[in-house]
């Protein structure tokens, strides 16, 4: 029942809105020469992190080095 209620006032607010109630998203943008320049660095960090992660938890647990034979392969006994 409340989401039927929900869902019909909404509806009645979207079928009664003006023009007024538009939020004109351009008013807001603020484009500058500075703008391409902090997509691309944001979008090489978005890029590059997951490598950078990678190489951390690799260096943070490194793979376990295989055990040494026993010594009695590798004695001299001259």
């Amino acid at each position: 029942m409340k989401r039927a209620l929900t869902a019909s006032a909404l509806a009645f607010l979207l079928l009664h809105a003006t023009d007024g109630f538009a939020i004109d998203s351009y008013r807001y943008l603020h484009v500058s020469i500075e703008t391409p320049w902090m997509i691309f660095l944001f979008l090489l960090v978005a890029v590059f992190a997951p490598f950078i992660l990678l190489v951390v938890l690799m260096w943070w647990r490194p793979v376990p080095k295989p055990m040494p034979s026993s010594k009695s392969e590798h004695e001299n006994n001259d």
